[in-house]
């Protein structure tokens, strides 16, 4: 026992006499993931920053120190989350993030600083994104910086530099543009197009070019295009579908001979942007380029080489395409194409023997698609006798077909097409109304605006918004009083539909009817209404007198709970979450873009796992273009009874890329996305891109207007889930 007491009298010496163990490093600043939160939740308010503390801080509370230890004053509180503060950050990661969240939220404030980064960071990849949110943030101020920019060492720079002056719409860039791709051009690295792997790319030379290309085209500056990428003759001096895109975008009659000759060559993308842009242009003179296409085994050659002919009108292509019509192993999709093609052709029923006898068989096919294409072609081709075909048929039971055959009736003489779109007033499918009351305003019918106040009560919001519309077109001297009850009328909608419809009517009779109900709209429940009712108010009041709109409609009110931008799987994504649509065609396979788009695809996996999407048709098929899914209305105008906000990104619409579909304004998405069959390089930063497909893009090319998405699965890299009404 004495040996015990003694060891213990010794080590407790021995501990007195031992320096104090040293106090935890207190934490310096809010970590990587903290900081990614705050600018998830900043981007998503549209705020810069939070509001300054409303009182100032408590004194610095002073900790008592251990014994043998100085005092030590507590961490000073930091000050709230500020994205312009981020710009400063030690990590190039988060400097670079929220230079992106200032584009994102979009106020003018944000300029001076981005613009001071653009010309002072080092890390080129920071000074890219910089210049990639100028273009964002749209303002003219920005130009010359970013000119200076088109110079920059780094090609990343100099793509996104462009980029960005095509975004922001300053006619004086597209000169320096020009210089720059000049420059790209004479270095020799375009001698051989690149490779499709080089699509994706944005750190390379020819990645500037590409995009300076783009930025061309939204300065809608062909002659400055021209200069650049045609020679003395008019003939391409780069052979590479992005120039062919370019030109059939800008529908430019001087474009013909470069056209022609991109639509010879070897890649299908440069053959079908050839023939797209040969299309716009409607010179007969391409016929023989075009037909020789026909027999294309490109599937998106031979829509757009069909869909080219319809447009030019020459009689003389009707009997090939009555060939794809009468083939039934022919892939659906290039006969509608043919279908519609018809209608496009001159001299009618006369000058094109048998069309008409098979488009009147097309009246019975089972395909919604066909007989609406069929109703169509029949009305340009055969209008005299349009109505009487129709008295001989019964009422389509598909709602599309009958909304379709509202539309061609609204394009008739009023003594053939008034009487039938009277009697379609009472459709029992409201879906249908909606286009009965445009065709009604087209037509001018005698009673039309009586019919519109009428259809501003109506139950559904769809039918009140095409009302809402039709006023706006009409304008009669009642309606502002009637569009502003429809506006307040709406407020109990969970859509946003009919609201921003009775905005812009009354936007259009002029300041003093409209600006009451707009002002009274920038504290609208919907973000996305404020920033209608802002836009709106800014045509009507270009000087600004009715003061800071922009700062007066923020904070944005939020969808998600404040827990979900902490959230690892958002600030630091461990997996590519992945998601399989199943088809009874079969099953696509999405990987989402996480990093690029979290929220929106938070909000995704959210809506696949409560099991919104399943059962739901693809409302919207354009070949060649995109398939369409989303609405539970299927009509186009559906939603979840939210939106989200806008995620724009630099990753390009490609073949397979997944984006989120928009009403013609920002913040508008909700749930309808859709999935490009080719590459759309006029959608990049215009809608948010959350996904590519990485398996089964043949079944993305089958899918047919309403086949049924019957199931959402969704792998987290841990579990499968899927969820069910």
């Amino acid at each position: 026992m004495r040996r015990v007491s003694i060891l213990c009298i010794l080590l407790s010496a021995a501990c007195a006499s031992a320096p104090p163990a040293p106090a935890p490093a207190a934490p310096t600043g809010p970590t990587f993931e903290q900081k990614m939160a705050s600018i998830l939740r900043l981007e998503d308010q549209r705020v810069l920053r939070d509001p300054a503390p409303p009182i100032p801080p408590a004194p610095p509370v002073v900790v008592p120190p251990r014994r043998g230890q100085a005092p030590v004053a507590a961490p000073p509180v930091p000050p709230p989350p500020d994205l312009v503060r981020m710009l400063g950050d030690d990590e190039a990661r988060i400097r670079r993030r929220a230079a992106l969240a200032i584009g994102h939220v979009g106020l003018k404030e944000g300029v001076p600083p981005l613009v001071a980064m653009l010309t002072s960071e080092t890390d080129p990849e920071v000074r890219q994104m910089a210049a990639f949110a100028l273009g964002l943030l749209g303002d003219k101020a920005a130009r010359d910086p970013l000119v200076t920019a088109l110079a920059d060492p780094s090609p990343l720079v100099q793509g996104s530099a462009a980029e960005a002056l095509g975004l922001v719409a300053e006619p004086t860039a597209a000169d320096p543009i020009a210089r720059m791709l000049s420059s790209i051009l004479q270095s020799g690295v375009l001698a051989q197009p690149p490779g499709d792997e080089d699509d994706m790319k944005r750190d390379t030379a020819a990645a500037a070019f590409r995009l300076g290309v783009y930025a061309l085209v939204r300065l809608n500056a062909y002659a400055t295009l021209a200069s650049v990428v045609l020679d003395e003759s008019g003939q391409p001096r780069v052979r590479w579908w992005p120039v062919a895109f370019a030109l059939q975008r800008l529908e430019d009659k001087r474009a013909l001979p470069a056209l022609l000759t991109l639509a010879k060559d070897a890649h299908p993308y440069t053959r079908a942007f050839a023939v797209k842009g040969l299309a716009a242009l409607k010179d007969p003179s391409a016929l023989p380029t075009l037909m020789p296409l026909l027999t294309s085994g490109e599937r998106s050659v031979l829509i757009e080489t069909i869909r080219a002919l319809g447009k030019i009108g020459d009689p003389s292509t009707a009997e090939p395409l009555l060939k794809f019509i009468r083939d039934a192993s022919i892939d659906p999709h290039v006969r509608l194409e043919a279908v519609s093609a018809l209608g496009g052709l001159r001299g009618g029923v006369a000058a094109l023997p048998g069309a008409n006898d098979m488009l009147l068989d097309l009246l019975t096919d089972p395909g919604p698609a066909i007989r609406a294409a069929a109703l169509r072609s029949i009305a340009t081709m055969d209008p005299e006798n349009f109505v009487t075909i129709l008295s001989a048929l019964d009422p389509d039971p598909h709602w599309n077909v009958r909304a379709a055959l509202a539309a061609v009736l609204g394009t008739l003489p009023p003594e053939i097409g008034l009487p039938r779109l009277k009697a379609m007033l009472t459709d029992s499918d409201q879906r249908v109304i909606p286009s009965v009351l445009e065709a009604l305003v087209k037509m001018k019918a005698p009673d039309a605006a009586q019919v519109m106040l009428d259809h501003l009560k109506a139950d559904d919001p769809v039918v009140r918004a095409s009302a809402a519309t039709g006023l706006g077109e009409l304008k009669p001297a009642n309606g502002p009083p009637a569009l502003a009850d429809a506006y307040r009328l709406a407020q109990r909608d969970a859509m946003y539909t009919a609201r921003a419809a009775a905005l812009a009517a009354l936007a259009k009779y002029g300041a003093a009817a409209a600006l009451p109900v707009l002002n009274s709209a920038l504290t609208d429940k919907d973000w996305t209404l404020r920033v209608r009712a802002a836009g709106l108010i800014k045509q009507l009041d270009p000087n600004g007198i009715g003061g800071d709109i922009d700062a007066s409609i923020r904070p944005a009110p939020t969808t998600f709970p404040p827990e979900v931008y902490q959230a690892p799987r958002l600030v630091s994504p461990p997996v590519s979450t992945q998601v399989y649509l199943d088809t009874d065609r079969g099953s696509i396979q999405i990987e989402l873009a996480v990093i690029d788009a979290p929220l929106t695809v938070e909000n995704f996996i959210t809506l696949a796992r409560r099991g919104y999407f399943n059962g739901l048709g693809v409302h919207r098929v354009v070949p060649d273009f995109v398939i369409q899914d989303g609405d539970p209305r299927g009509d186009g105008e559906g939603g979840p009874g939210y939106t989200i906000r806008d995620e724009f990104n630099e990753r390009p619409y490609l073949r397979g890329t997944v984006g989120m579909a928009l009403d013609p304004w920002p913040d508008t998405g909700g749930s309808q996305w859709f999935i490009t069959h080719s590459p759309q390089p006029h959608l990049d930063a215009k809608y948010t891109v959350f996904g590519r497909v990485i398996s089964g893009m043949e079944i993305v090319d089958q899918i047919q207007q309403w086949d049924v998405i019957r199931r959402v699965r969704v792998w987290d890299g841990q579990t499968m889930t899927s969820g069910g009404r």
